[in-house]
């Protein structure tokens, strides 16, 4: 049972012991609360027997008082009980859903986020994740225990008069039914409410991130139009999903409080033909309260279950997403990295890759160079197990890769992109970044050989100057200079540069250069460029064209043939002496 309610409600093991637990204490409450009608009918049992016969009621109502008083202290002690088993164990299975939905995430391959809308893992991440644990703390486990409290206490009605607790009871299954029914209806128009709601995540994202070029393109109006459009979208799906549920939910509590006029119905005549006590009457009347008042909530508690069913499902098709595993025992024979007759596609039928052979040696530089579109940077994220091939095998020192843990493998990875990210904290800390636990003293030998002290010198704290979002107070070289000294700082056996001077300037260039030529010695690197004065002396060209290999060999051999690589020298030649006219 355990293990299918962790299925059914995405949650951990002990998350879903806590939910059984809670549903436990939380039906003993529920019946709990017809103790004080038990006590109730008594005391109105003596009362109608004492007063008639002239008895001094003193003492009795002390006696009654006193289980009254001991009654409440009972149900203090339940419900308190009660409360740490529904929203205190929530709280913590809250943050282990959450750490637990990030570690699966960690886990993933990037394909996966190539193929999900960021805004949406964000909404499922922290929307969905606050709203289940309302759901699990104030819906949910007491919708199961209201239903599990009024059957019993509806079978023990049927042994006191079936009569009567047909006219209370059989309210309760039509208006169950007539919320339930409605659940298709209910998740149609709450899987447009969630659509709609990411639509105006998805273009108030793309604003924040595009906010120079609409300024630059005076497209602000046209942006600002289309926002108010989504947001009065999102806005009429929200209330039609909240009309379709509250339709459905007032008319089964509406169905439900004729309940109390049939008992009342019932009991009189029953009570005028002499087949029911009045004491018989009053408890029915007393137990028709204490039902319906909690049914009226779990009927609202049912239609909100309907919207947390959604919202698992979302989390739960993230969580059961397969990732990437492998061993983390690994010693490779060197650091060669070896493709062979490797196909890769990110989409079934677009292939980018395909029967793709090559070795990149330690000690050498091999380049791959190319045409935008063949391949090049496919092939070196797959190096390093971004992604999982297709067919084929790809090695590192003789082992393939797809049987090693990515996080073990990346150990042996210093990469250096095109598009640097850094982190809204110190220089020092995104330097550091490379090699966790480094020395103050190892950052700053790292920042020098990458050529940073200069920039960071001037900079008002130095190494503890904080750099914005992304590193939005530094230039491109710079922050190209910063994602550099954090790879001399892990000092990796295999170094991977993805157009790591394609954005600089003459200057910066020749910096990052120099910075770039302590890195590789002795490693195995593998450079992508467009530029080819920046692989002219590489040890190996490997010239990628439409997914495959075209032509393979040293720099100096290439311009010997004719072929893509010659034709891309000799263009870039001629652009060289392009100017304004």
């Amino acid at each position: 049972m355990i293990s299918k309610i962790q299925h059914v409600f995405a949650l951990s093991r002990q998350g879903a012991k806590d939910f059984v637990k809670a549903v436990v204490l939380t039906v003993i409450c529920n019946i709990s609360l017809m103790i004080p009608v038990g006590v109730t009918m008594a005391v109105i049992q003596y009362m109608l027997t004492a007063i008639p016969a002239g008895e001094n009621t003193a003492g009795k109502i002390l006696y009654y008082t006193g289980i009254a008083v001991l009654v409440l202290a009972v149900l203090f002690i339940l419900h308190y009980l009660q409360y740490g088993a529904l929203y205190l164990s929530v709280y913590t299975e809250s943050a282990n859903r959450r750490i637990g939905f990030a570690e699966t995430l960690r886990k993933l391959p990037l394909s996966f986020f190539g193929k999900r809308d960021l805004s949406d893992l964000t909404a499922t991440m922290i929307a969905d994740c606050s709203s289940l644990d309302q759901m699990f703390s104030h819906y949910i486990p007491v919708l199961f225990a209201a239903i599990i409290s009024t059957t019993i206490v509806g079978i023990s009605m049927f042994f006191f008069n079936p009569i009567m607790a047909l006219a209370v009871l059989w309210v309760v299954p039509a208006a169950i039914l007539l919320t339930a029914g409605s659940k298709k209806m209910q998740d149609t128009y709450g899987l447009r409410n969630i659509a709609a709601g990411r639509a105006v995540t998805d273009c108030i994202q793309e604003g924040l991130e595009t906010n120079r070029d609409l300024k630059a393109c005076n497209r602000q109006n046209i942006y600002m139009q289309e926002l108010v459009k989504k947001t009065n979208e999102a806005e009429k799906a929200h209330i039609k999903a909240e009309l379709a549920t509250g339709s459905f939910v007032s008319s089964a509590q509406a169905v439900l409080h004729i309940g109390m006029a049939t008992t009342v119905l019932t009991g009189a005549g029953l009570y005028t033909k002499g087949e029911l006590p009045l004491l018989y009457m009053i408890g029915f009347l007393f137990a028709a309260a204490r039902i319906y008042d909690p049914l009226s909530i779990v009927l609202m508690n049912m239609a909100a279950t309907f919207n947390a069913k959604l919202q698992i499902n979302r989390m739960r098709a993230i969580m059961e997403e397969p990732i990437q595993t492998g061993t983390e025992s690994f010693t490779p024979n060197g650091f060669d990295i070896s493709f062979e007759n490797v196909d890769f596609s990110y989409r079934e039928g677009e292939g980018v890759l395909s029967n793709v052979t090559f070795t990149a040696k330690q000690g050498q530089v091999t380049a791959l160079v190319g045409p935008s579109g063949g391949g090049k940077s496919t092939s070196a994220k797959l190096a390093a197990r971004f992604w999982d091939i297709n067919k084929g095998k790809i090695t590192l020192g003789g082992v393939d890769i797809s049987t090693i843990d990515p996080e073990t493998l990346l150990k042996y990875y210093a990469i250096v992109f095109q598009d640097v990210v850094l982190f809204r904290d110190t220089i020092m800390e995104n330097i550091r970044l490379g090699r966790r636990g480094a020395s103050d003293e190892e950052v700053l030998a790292a920042a020098k050989a990458a050529q940073c002290e200069e920039f960071i010198s001037k900079l008002p704290d130095g190494f503890q100057t904080k750099i914005g979002e992304n590193g939005s107070t530094l230039s491109g070289g710079e922050r190209q200079r910063i994602s550099i000294a954090r790879a001399l700082l892990k000092n990796a056996p295999v170094v991977l540069l993805d157009e790591a001077t394609a954005s600089l300037d003459v200057e910066n260039e020749s910096q990052v250069q120099d910075a770039l030529s302590k890195l590789v010695q002795n490693k195995t690197v593998l450079v992508i460029a467009h530029r080819m004065r920046t692989v002219a002396g590489a040890d190996k060209v490997v010239v990628l064209e439409n997914g495959s290999v075209a032509q393979m060999g040293k720099p100096s051999d290439l311009m010997q043939q004719s072929g893509i690589y010659r034709n891309m020298v000799e263009l870039q030649n001629e652009s060289m002496e392009w100017k304004l006219v």
